[in-house]
């Protein structure tokens, strides 16, 4: 193993009426489901980098950010073996939930090109750990899944 940079990434857990709000991508590849949010910019708060992904991604507004865990294990990036993964998940509530544009099915894309993405409201009731590609989202939809 030859890490040599750190990645850190920040994303919101958004919950509204029941549901939480998630993520589908392609990435290198790869259809991915994982919770909205993106990577840290050198001179860049953790909670100033969810403001800007939830308003580069989604034209959005957040408030109410509270830390909800931060992983504590070492996570080798399923991209590029040279990095270390580390993951900040916040909860958060969107201003104007109703006003998002979401997708009502998985992966709804108008093309399957390289970083297309959509979004929708995912029932906490029917959410599985499985559901999510990167390791550490599992961790965290398992530690939120106990938690409801």
């Amino acid at each position: 193993m030859n890490i040599q940079k750190f990645n850190i990434r920040v994303y919101g857990l958004a919950i509204w009426q029941g549901k939480i709000l998630l993520a589908d991508e392609i990435l290198q590849g790869k259809k991915v489901t994982k919770f909205p949010g993106g990577g840290l910019e050198f001179g860049e708060g953790m909670l100033e980098c969810l403001h800007r992904e939830f308003q580069e991604e989604l034209n959005t507004e957040i408030e109410n950010l509270k830390l909800f865990y931060v992983t504590d294990f070492f996570q080798q990036s399923s991209f590029n073996p040279t990095h270390q993964v580390i993951c900040a998940y916040y909860t958060c509530q969107i201003k104007t939930p109703k006003s998002l544009k979401v997708a009502t099915k998985k992966f709804d894309f108008k093309e399957e090109v390289e970083r297309a993405e959509s979004f929708r409201w995912q029932n906490l009731s029917t959410l599985k750990v499985e559901d999510f590609y990167f390791p550490t989202d599992k961790v965290l939809a398992a530690k939120l899944l106990a938690e409801i």
